[in-house]
């Protein structure tokens, strides 16, 4: 299957590892961006947040990032200066976001990535954790 997908990947994840996983159990070889290294544009992290029907702050990540030591509670911050923490400390921006012609999703969990991607998915798969998420044929486990 020909398909542009895009991960915005950290490999030190299990999240972002178990979607980048599933992305190639349907046959597809995604662009993979480590986005520590090679951090979106604003303009493209903007795009993903709203085309993934998120929030700004929906889309920061809490856990294991400077978020407290920052104020960025702060429920009084705008979207812009939420934003400009995200870029100039992108691990404050949630992993994995994938995009597809299919949509855009954070992927967590990681399941949420089948949601757009096409059926083609090559056996059975299951998380690092054991955790399965489709059956020998394929099918999502629900």
């Amino acid at each position: 299957m020909i398909m542009d997908v895009t991960i915005y990947h950290n490999p030190d994840c299990g999240t972002s590892r178990n979607t980048l996983e599933m992305i190639r159990n349907a046959g597809i070889e995604p662009i993979v961006i480590e986005y520590l290294k090679d951090p979106p544009s604003r303009e493209e992290l903007v795009r993903m947040i709203s085309d993934a029907g998120l929030t700004v702050r929906q889309a920061i990540r809490e856990k294991g990032t400077p978020y407290l030591e920052l104020g960025l509670d702060n429920l009084d911050l705008t979207d812009d200066q939420l934003l400009d923490a995200m870029l100039k400390d992108p691990i404050l921006i949630n992993r994995p976001f994938v995009v597809t012609p299919m949509g855009t999703r954070l992927s967590r969990p990681s399941e949420v990535v089948l949601d757009i991607l096409p059926e083609t998915h090559k056996g059975a798969f299951a998380k690092e954790d054991g955790e399965q998420v489709l059956d020998a044929e394929g099918k999502r486990i629900v």
